[in-house]
């Protein structure tokens, strides 16, 4: 008589916790990747889908920060700036634009933040071989994201950045922060647009789940413009599916997850090691 199998061998009272914290969640990608990455090392680790309504933010955070065998969290939207105030250390680049993605607990108790996006962004068109030095930009949206890649992004030297968000006042700082990054770049602040643009990059969550808007209120773009969008899922988003309808070249959310998740569990694993205390 075959053994009957009663358990799973991928988690056990050893396992060491991660989480991706968010409202919503369902979009998410990391449980998948970041549990891939950090088992591909022989971690026992998993990270997990953690559904924070905005309203219980600041109550519920601190307590889950007391968690013992959590060693480290994600942040999406729309908590990538409210979470900073959790951390004891920042690093440089959360530091530059005022957000994070990733905390992760050091041995001695301490939170440490840094942001990731932006280099993951920068590292998805690394890999396709589409150079942002020299290019014509416009970035719409300015959030914990969009402020990481508006910085990685100044840090390539385009020849003209154009930035939208929302928040006209977010909008001149980065301006001003991309300005000081690149002297060299053209930056202005206004409306979205793809005339003179040769990449369009979008940060904001429009298009995100089952959201049908278009985060640029055209029908048509021209076919030589690059397409960016941050938003996981869907992965082919409204703003992707002109892009590809007009035969533009199109980078995807997910390209920008693979690009920083090797990031960001090498900063989980080398800030909770003991050497890190």
């Amino acid at each position: 008589m075959a053994e009957v199998q009663t358990q799973v061998d991928f988690v056990s009272g050893r396992t060491r916790l991660f989480g991706i914290v968010g409202d919503p969640i369902e979009q998410v990608r990391s449980p998948e990747m970041a549990t891939f990455e950090l088992q591909r090392r022989g971690l026992d680790a998993l990270l997990l889908p953690l559904h924070v309504r905005q309203a219980d933010f600041d109550r519920a955070m601190p307590e889950i920060l007391k968690i013992h065998n959590l060693d480290g969290l994600i942040f999406t939207i729309p908590y990538k700036a409210r979470a900073l105030a959790l951390a004891q250390e920042i690093g440089p680049q959360a530091r530059a634009v005022g957000a994070l993605n990733a905390l992760a607990r050091r041995p001695d108790g301490r939170w440490a933040a840094e942001i990731f996006d932006g280099i993951g962004c920068v590292e998805a068109f690394r890999r396709r071989g589409y150079g942002l030095a020299g290019q014509r930009v416009m970035l719409i949206g300015l959030g914990g994201a969009g402020s990481a890649i508006c910085a990685a992004v100044a840090s390539e030297k385009p020849r003209t950045m154009r930035l939208f968000d929302l928040d006209g006042a977010r909008a001149e700082h980065m301006a001003a922060q991309a300005r000081a990054m690149s002297p060299a770049t053209e930056v202005s602040v206004g409306p979205p647009t793809v005339e003179h643009i040769d990449i369009l990059f979008n940060a904001s969550p429009v298009g995100m789940l089952d959201d049908p808007r278009r985060p640029i209120e055209l029908d048509r773009l021209p076919p030589e413009l690059i397409v960016f969008d941050a938003i996981v899922k869907p992965e082919r988003t409204p703003l992707l599916a002109l892009a590809e309808a007009c035969g533009c070249r199109t980078v995807r959310g997910r390209e920008m997850m693979n690009g920083q998740m090797a990031k960001i569990v090498d900063f989980f694993v080398r800030t909770t090691s003991p050497a890190a205390a």
